[in-house]
């Protein structure tokens, strides 16, 4: 073997190795970043939950709660009242009116029902000749699958639906009957939050071995009026980009709420 065959032989090696390395290097990167946005994908999954049940634990007990153990129990075993507003108005002279509020309390909701379900409606799209629906009582549908036929003038619409779920009731209305534009058509509902999730880990981020998430629970002056704020933040950042000391607010750990205003807004939501 001449000396050109082994020079040959050793570039050819040494480019594939190369190659190699640069595209293992290429496809790291963009195994690392997939990893990075699942998580986060998980972590702000998460933060919904934990936000949406301390809404409805604050509305039933007028507080926010930083337990977690007290979170989860609430959203297991706690209710929600039906609140119903009412007004009485009483005459009392020319122009002149009293009006007293009422809100009574009609039932109650499981606090785990409430929170991880979400209920929708199709109501008629315009006015016209209801032809019949084109689903059941019970059945699960997806976005975009026809819901009912509607006929407006000459034209026969096929109205679909613009959220998945199941279906609970539909209204009683034969074929032919006129319907008037917003009328109640269906009621379905479908899950918010995954509804297997093990409610004791509830305050344990994604994908970091039990850490919980850093809650803040306070409250501050509006107008002379003191006001809770709630604030719930991933402590560990996955993403090198979201430090603490990041000017971009976007960017910053993924968080909902605030420890110096009222809002529950997710840093995600404004990215």
């Amino acid at each position: 073997m001449n000396i050109n065959r082994i020079l040959t032989i050793v570039l050819v090696a040494a480019s594939l190795f190369l190659a190699f390395r640069l595209y293992r290097g290429v496809q790291g990167t963009i195994e690392d970043r997939e990893a990075i946005q699942n998580t986060e994908n998980a972590v702000i999954a998460r933060l919904k939950l934990i936000r949406e049940a301390e809404i409805v634990f604050q509305e039933v007990n007028k507080r926010y709660t930083a337990n977690w153990d007290s979170l989860s129990n609430f959203i297991e075993n706690g209710k929600v009242p039906n609140i119903q507003r009412r007004e009485q108005i009483t005459q009392v002279g020319y122009g002149q009116e009293i009006v007293k509020v009422f809100f009574d309390t009609l039932g109650y909701t499981p606090a785990k029902e409430r929170i991880f379900k979400k209920n929708f409606t199709v109501n008629a799209s315009d006015n016209g000749v209801f032809m019949g629906y084109k689903v059941k009582n019970g059945d699960r549908v997806i976005k975009n699958q026809k819901a009912y036929l509607l006929k407006v003038g000459d034209k026969i619409q096929d109205v679909p639906f613009q959220e998945q779920g199941v279906i609970t009731a539909l209204a009683s209305i034969a074929t032919g009957t006129e319907v008037k534009k917003g009328d109640l058509l269906i009621n379905y509902w479908d899950y918010a939050f995954e509804p297997n999730v093990d409610l004791k880990k509830i305050g344990e981020v994604p994908g970091l071995d039990g850490q919980k998430f850093n809650i803040f629970i306070g409250k501050v002056d509006k107008n002379g009026v003191m006001v809770q704020v709630i604030e719930v933040r991933d402590p560990k950042p996955i993403n090198p980009m979201r430090k603490e000391s990041n000017e971009a607010k976007g960017r910053k750990p993924l968080h909902f709420g605030s420890k110096f205003d009222v809002t529950t807004s997710g840093n995600w939501e404004s990215q």
